[in-house]
């Protein structure tokens, strides 16, 4: 049941950061990259930090070393997604984003030589599939804005990595605010770095970047965390890359970007992944001896 359950959680997970490529967009109107992330960060730091203010008493050596990796994969992961975003279309954002689900479980094999499932790479590759289709040109071409997502979803490969690994020995509130922390120090010194001091924000992008700070990141990162402890690295990647077929939803009912066929087969196949990896994982449960 708590594995049901953790699933849902990362479902859930999935849509509200379906809608962040959208909030993100929309906040890029009048706030520079490192801005957003600067402030959504601090507020998450700071929900974070008084959701964990009993526990952090006790944080230990081990506990801050973990919660900055994750920290700094979270990062470079949202950096170059953020950027990226400037010079591409929010869905194809969203859908480049999502090959972070076949890297995750080759960082497993080479990092801990972690057995590799056939069908869970089966599902890795369908969701690869649906990503080329929505986001690839006829041409195979990758824009500027194309390759820096390419360079975020290592980011975000690398996060879930070092999330499943971590939440199964450390506290998920203590690494989530290291985590957070550790991810505004990083935006903080770029913004300063890339003289993007000045702040001139409209209520809309206010709006975009509380939506960001407040549900995308607070809220979000605390439920992956505590939905990890009970589903693999493999398989939350390839639930979470359905986070791209919400963004996508959301560009098209908010943004109103064209809806075409190779959109519609991109995202029934990563949704076909999904199910696969799942059928997967109840299989290896049947088979396992009583």
């Amino acid at each position: 049941m708590k594995k049901y359950l953790a699933i849902t959680g990362l479902v859930t997970v999935t849509i509200i950061w379906g809608g962040g490529f959208v909030a993100s967009d929309m906040a890029l109107e009048s706030l520079r990259p490192f801005q957003i992330m600067a402030i959504r960060f601090l507020m998450a730091s700071v929900l974070m930090g008084a959701a964990s203010i009993r526990e952090l008493k006790g944080i230990n050596f081990k506990e801050l070393q973990a919660g900055i990796l994750m920290g700094t994969a979270l990062f470079v992961g949202f950096a170059f997604q953020i950027v990226g975003l400037q010079y591409t279309t929010p869905s194809k954002n969203a859908f480049l984003t999502a090959l972070n689900v076949v890297l995750v479980p080759f960082i497993s094999f080479i990092l801990l030589r972690k057995k590799i499932n056939r069908k869970s790479i089966a599902g890795a590759a369908m969701a690869i599939v649906g990503v080329g289709l929505l986001s690839l040109e006829k041409n195979m071409s990758l824009s500027m804005g194309d390759a820096l997502t390419l360079v975020c979803a290592v980011g975000f490969a690398f996060q879930i990595f070092f999330t499943s690994e971590f939440v199964k020995k450390y506290r998920a509130v203590v690494l989530n605010f290291i985590q957070m922390l550790t991810a505004v120090l990083l935006s903080a010194a770029c913004l300063f770095l890339f003289g993007e001091t000045n702040f001139h924000v409209t209520p809309q992008g206010w709006l975009s970047v509380l939506y960001l700070g407040v549900v995308s990141t607070a809220l979000c990162y605390l439920l992956q965390t505590a939905s990890q402890k009970y589903v693999d690295e493999t398989k939350s990647a390839i639930i979470l890359s359905m986070e791209s077929v919400f963004g996508t939803l959301f560009s098209i009912l908010i943004l109103h970007e064209q809806v075409t066929l190779r959109m519609v087969c991109g995202c029934i196949i990563i949704l076909a992944a999904v199910i696969v990896s799942n059928l997967a994982d109840t299989q290896e449960v049947q088979e396992q001896p009583e």
